[in-house]
C-alpha cells in the first residue's frame, strides 16, 4: 500500500471501511497477506500479536459462511486460512470500527430482548 502511494505521489490517510461483497473479501485477502506470518516452528501462518484463545459457539449457517470465506481467500491468494481465522479478522474488524454510538445502541437493544 504505502508503495502505491508512493508511486502516485500521495499520502496515505487511512483504511477505507467496506462493508461486504467482493471488495469487502479483497480487503479481508489483503489484511490476512499483510499481517499472517508462518510461525518459526512450522505450521499454518497467524498473525503473531494473537495470543488469547476463546471457544466461540456459531451457528452451522455462520460456520458454513466463514468456510466459504476461508476456501476463498485459499484460493485467490495461496494462503491456507482457517475458518475461525477468518471469524478473528472479522471480529477485531468490526470492533475496530464500530463507533460508540452503535456500541451503545447495540448494549441498549439487548437488554429490550429480555
Amino acid at each position: 500500500m504505502d508503495k502505491v502511494a508512493k508511486g502516485l505521489r500521495a499520502i496515505r490517510k487511512g483504511k477505507v471501511k467496506v462493508g461486504g461483497g467482493y471488495f469487502g473479501v479483497m480487503q479481508l485477502v489483503d489484511e490476512v497477506q499483510e499481517r499472517f506470518r508462518v510461525p518459526l516452528g512450522g505450521g499454518r501462518p497467524t498473525d503473531p500479536s494473537w495470543k488469547k484463545r476463546r471457544l466461540v459457539p456459531l451457528a452451522d449457517e455462520t460456520l458454513r459462511r466463514l468456510e466459504k470465506l476461508a476456501h476463498d481467500i485459499e484460493e485467490k491468494r495461496n494462503v491456507h486460512m482457517d475458518p475461525m481465522q477468518v471469524a478473528a479478522l472479522l471480529l477485531e474488524n468490526v470492533t475496530r470500527h464500530l463507533a460508540e454510538e452503535d456500541a451503545e445502541r447495540l448494549i441498549n437493544s439487548a437488554g429490550d430482548a429480555r
